[in-house]
């Protein structure tokens, strides 16, 4: 199944060949400004199990904003953190197709309103760390072998793919390890993924050279599109670059507004840095799925997908 359900509709891969793709914005700050409390350990996943409209209207927001591809409210839904929360893991099962059901039915609303390009869905999958809900996605290095990632990602990475998403987002990827986990575990599922790291300057957040952390992506045929998100704009300019000469595949790039997150105060700090002209750069330089992550809006993506015009390819 692809996002557009005509014959003719082309695969994501096959999209990216040919055209640059408007990806959405953030998840959590859509909800919150639709009222939304995630003032919890299961952030926006919680809204799957207790109102999954929210969520729906949610990536219907962005689609009629431009965006050709949304990426589900999965990310911080693991069997181990609803398990937490008393839920077993049939249901947590179902909660995690949801989240590709609920993304599909926005596109189907937005088709219905007159949408006639092709959208696609991807089902995110976040780090260990966001199941932890401390933090730690942004730092990496868990004490936990490349073997027990794995394990730990391969179960939920089977139910989203059984769920038909366009693609697999392995996202905010923190460290070359889990990163090495998370290919391991999308192999044989017959869905393709595109894997992002969340970064700091030129490396990644556990220190590692973007260099070496992009290569393990190179030769993987179930990777699509290699890039990062969830990071300082200015930081992506570098990352872009770097991953498109070094893998040779699309690059995906989806940063955060460039405010900073008080984690102390939790509350976002500064001013937001993420000027939609600088798309543009990213584009020349191999960006294929351009959008952004955290407090990055509709309006944003709009603009986004103004400057992009027709969205041509290389």
């Amino acid at each position: 199944m692809t996002g557009d359900t005509t014959p003719t509709a082309p695969s994501l891969a096959e999209a990216l060949a040919t055209r640059t793709l408007v990806l959405d914005g953030g998840m959590s700050n859509q909800l919150e400004s639709a009222g939304h409390d995630l003032g919890d350990e299961l952030w926006s996943a919680r809204l799957l199990a207790e109102l999954p409209e929210a969520v729906t209207e949610a990536h219907l927001a962005y689609f009629e904003a431009g965006a050709d591809v949304v990426i589900t409210a999965s990310y911080q839904a693991t069997f181990e953190g609803f398990a937490r929360r008393g839920i077993g893991r049939g249901r947590a099962a179902e909660l995690l197709a949801l989240s590709v059901t609920a993304a599909r039915e926005a596109a189907g609303r937005a088709r219905a309103r007159g949408a006639a390009r092709p959208l696609w869905v991807a089902a995110s999958a976040g780090p260990y760390g966001a199941m932890l809900a401390d933090g730690s996605e942004y730092r990496g290095r868990y004490g936990l072998t490349v073997a027990a990632l794995e394990r730990f990602h391969r179960p939920r990475l089977e139910v989203l793919a059984a769920a038909a998403p366009d693609v697999l987002a392995l996202e905010t990827v923190p460290d070359a390890d889990e990163a090495t986990a998370l290919l391991r575990a999308v192999r044989g599922l017959g869905v393709p993924a595109w894997l992002s790291y969340t970064v700091d300057g030129t490396h990644t957040r556990a220190g590692q050279p973007l260099e070496e952390a992009f290569a393990l992506a190179a030769d993987a045929d179930e990777v699509i599109a290699v890039g990062v998100n969830c990071c300082a704009p200015g930081d992506a300019d570098h990352a872009v670059a770097t991953a498109a000469r070094v893998t040779g595949k699309p690059v995906v790039v989806y940063p955060n507004s460039g405010e900073t997150w008080d984690a102390g105060a939790r509350r976002w700090r500064g001013r937001a840095t993420l000027a939609p002209g600088r798309v543009l750069g990213w584009r020349d330089a191999g960006a294929r799925l351009i959008g952004g992550c955290c407090r990055v809006g509709p309006g944003t993506i709009a603009s986004i997908a103004g400057v992009l015009g027709d969205r041509p390819g290389p």
